[in-house]
Formats: structure tokens, C-alpha cells, sequence
């Protein structure tokens, strides 16, 4: 995986209250605002800029996915031809990222038909983001879809933004370097570590504008949806922390599957827990996982190799949370998800999430949740403001995300003493 250049690695520590405090501005001087004559001529220079800046982070989502799939499977496949140990932890990781998915998939759609986000403020929303409700086009037949996902024209593909067929080819290119000569797999894997650091280089000069951007697109907001929106906005935060919440909750169960005591599991992963809270960084987390693993009597030849790895690898909110957004998305502007649709996107949300492995929070939400949006036919305009609002839920996928590595590292020893 490509090291994050020196000029971006601060990207992550960027003042999250800049973007909350030009969110949370943007709403109030457009709600304050609106209806005022001025206001017309306001929000004329307003459009612009917040959809130049959307679209400025919109044009690296493919040089970026595909490069950091590329990099990230043939080093995930030369982990697997490594050892028995690691080749059963990535095993691991692919079930439970698929799980993870699926689970957001049927709890998410469930509790929106249960509760849904309040009608007024997603009007609002959805007409500040200058979407019209126009019908989707019907699904194709099955077997059509199905062909879909081999691009006959990978450059295509790449160019239309048609991201199951570039996901699709990526996989498989990235497993063919891996048997080709070892200074061209070296080479060539340089040439992308080279993109994937360039495209991080642009997202960073995208960002550094991140206050302007989100603040032109929250006056919009603003002014056609009123202080409602913050009801919108705080039903979505609600809904997300939950799905992270849930997901972690899980990993206690996994624990259990492993034959370790819900009692002693909890009480070896707390500290862990602690440290991911306040620092929301898994791996500042991993000493004290480390040493949770070890109260638990995970042989050291496990922990040394499934720890690493997962938190690496492994970020199991990834998933249902990036899932979630995309359905709520999708809710706001009632995009109807069909059963093919939102098996296609369980399957980009499970796969797309190995592609944000070292990438700060901010880059990581638009690169996995843009692509599973694609996919699924669901707008992406309103990413920018819900990635604003994004600091309270990444406590939660962190803490989750620190747990589920523990769990699973119980679940690789259970594993290996099966198979003794």
C-alpha cells in the first residue's frame, strides 16, 4: 500500500469544527436568508462553487479506487501465499466484510420503512442538491446485468464511471501482476503506489477548500429546506452511529463463536476501546489490542500476524456504514433499490472497502461511499454534506472497528485449533 505523501499525512487531522462550523453556518445564513431578494443572487455564485468543488472530488474516484484495488490485492494475495495463519485471516476478513454489508442492507432499509427521515426536511435537501425526482431507469434483465460486470472496454468503463465493471476488472488485474516476473510486479505496483500518491496530493488541494465547498452547498440548503434540515442531518447521524454501534455489538458475538467469554472478552478489549474513542486511530489502538490478545491466551505466532493484518485490512463498519450512506441517499431522494441493485451494492461495499486502507476519514467516506453510489444508480450530491457531519459517527466505526480486530483474532485461534 502506498505511504501517504508527507504534504497530505496532516489531511486527517484537518479541523474538523472548519467543515462543521461552515456547515452549520451555511444552514443559518441560508435559512435566515431565505426569501430575502438578495437572496437569488446569492445563491447564483453559491451553485457553482459548491458543485465545482463536488465535482473536483468526483474526478479522482477512479484513478484512485482502481490504483488502490490494484495495490491493495496483489499485496493481499502475496499476504495469502505467505502463510497458513495470514491466508485463514484474510479468509476471515472477506465473510465478514460480506456479513457486515448484508447486515446493513436489511437492518438499514428496515428501520427507514420504520422510521423515516422527516419529509419536509428531505424535500429540502433533495431540492437544494438540484436533483429532480425524475423516474430511474428500470433495471436491465439479469442476464444483461450480469454481462455488465465484465467490461468489454475497461477505458470505457473507466470514462462512464461505470464502477462494478472497473471494480471488477481491478480485482482481476491486480491478481495477474501477481504472477508476473517479480521486477515487473515491482514496477509496475511502483507506478500505482506513484497514482495512488498523486491522486492523494489532488484530494488534499480539494479538501484544503472543503470549508468554501461545504459551505456554499449548506447555504443551498439552507435556504430551501430552513433549520429543518438540521432535523435531517440529526436523523442520519442518529441512524449511522446505531448501524456502527450494532456492528460493533456484533463483535461480541463473534467472540463468543470463538469460545471466549463475553466477560473476559469485553474486559481485555475495553482498553482498546478507550483508545480508539479518543483518538478515533486504529492504529494507535493496536498496543492495547495487543495486549488484550495476550490476557486472552492468543499464542503469539496468531496475534503477531491476524493483528497487523486487520487493522490493515480489516475495518468491518466499513461496509454496513458506507452501505448505509448510499441507502439513505437513496431514501432522501427515493431512488428505488431493488433486490439486484442492492446486491450489487453489498458486493462494491465489501470490496470497495479494502481500497481505503490507510487513507484519512475524510478521503476514506467519498472514495468508498462514491462508488457504491454509482453502482446503485443513487445521486452523489449530497456526500459533501453528510461527510461534514461525519465526526461523530467515525468514533463509532473506530470503536467497532477496534473490536471486531480483537474478535476476529479469537476467531483465527479457534480456527487454527479446528483444524489441529
Amino acid at each position: 500500500m502506498a505511504k501517504l505523501p508527507r504534504a497530505f499525512r496532516f489531511v486527517g487531522a484537518q479541523p474538523t469544527f472548519r467543515i462543521l462550523f461552515s456547515l452549520v453556518a451555511g444552514l443559518c445564513v441560508g435559512a435566515a436568508l431565505a426569501g430575502h431578494p438578495g437572496m437569488t443572487r446569492v445563491l447564483a455564485v453559491a451553485d457553482p462553487v459548491g458543485g465545482m468543488w463536488l465535482d473536483a472530488l468526483r474526478m479522482t474516484i477512479v484513478p484512485l479506487v482502481f490504483s488502490l484495488l490494484v495495490v491493495g490485492v496483489a499485496s493481499a494475495a502475496g499476504t495469502a501465499a505467505a502463510g497458513g495463519t495470514a491466508a485463514r485471516a484474510l479468509g476471515l476478513f472477506a465473510l465478514l466484510l460480506l456479513g457486515s454489508a448484508t447486515f446493513a442492507a436489511v437492518g438499514v432499509t428496515g428501520i427507514l420503512a420504520i422510521w423515516p427521515a422527516p419529509t419536509e426536511a428531505v424535500a429540502g435537501l433533495r431540492d437544494a442538491a438540484g436533483h429532480s425526482t425524475e423516474k430511474v431507469p428500470d433495471f436491465p434483465a439479469m442476464s444483461a446485468w450480469l454481462r455488465a460486470f465484465i467490461p468489454t472496454n475497461p477505458i470505457q468503463a473507466a470514462a462512464e464511471t461505470s464502477i462494478a465493471p472497473m471494480v471488477v476488472f481491478a480485482l482481476l488485474f491486480g491478481l495477474a501482476v501477481t504472477r508476473i516476473k517479480s521486477e515487473l510486479k515491482t514496477t509496475l505496483l511502483q507506478v500505482f503506489d506513484g497514482i495512488v500518491e498523486a491522486m492523494l496530493v489532488l484530494v488534499h488541494w480539494v479538501l484544503l477548500l472543503a470549508p468554501i465547498g461545504v459551505f456554499a452547498l449548506a447555504l443551498m440548503v439552507g435556504a430551501k429546506a430552513g433549520f429543518g434540515a438540521a432535523g435531517a442531518l440529526g436523523h442520519y447521524i442518529v441512524l449511522l452511529s446505531g448501524v456502527c454501534i450494532a456492528v460493533g455489538l456484533l463483535s461480541y458475538l463473534i467472540a463468543l463463536l470463538a469460545g471466549v467469554s463475553l466477560f473476559s472478552f469485553a474486559r481485555a478489549v475495553a482498553p482498546a476501546q478507550a483508545v480508539a474513542f479518543s483518538t478515533q486511530s486504529s492504529i494507535a489502538s493496536l498496543p492495547a489490542m495487543i495486549e488484550g490478545t495476550q490476557q486472552l491466551g492468543i499464542p503469539e505466532h496468531i496475534r503477531s500476524v491476524v493483528l497487523p493484518l486487520a487493522v490493515s485490512l480489516f475495518r468491518i463498519t466499513s461496509p454496513a456504514a458506507n452501505l448505509s450512506v448510499a441507502i439513505y441517499c437513496a431514501h432522501v431522494y427515493g431512488v428505488h433499490l431493488n433486490p439486484a441493485v442492492m446486491v450489487a451494492g453489498v458486493a462494491v461495499a465489501a470490496v470497495i472497502s479494502l481500497a481505503s486502507v490507510g487513507l484519512p476519514g475524510q478521503i476514506t467516506f467519498f472514495t468508498t461511499t462514491g462508488p457504491i453510489c454509482l453502482v446503485m444508480g443513487v445521486p452523489l450530491d449530497l456526500l459533501p454534506i453528510l461527510l461534514a457531519v461525519e465526526t461523530i459517527p467515525d468514533i463509532f466505526r473506530t470503536v467497532a472497528n477496534v473490536t471486531a480486530d480483537v474478535a476476529v483474532t479469537c476467531l483465527a485461534k479457534g480456527a487454527e485449533d479446528d483444524d489441529a
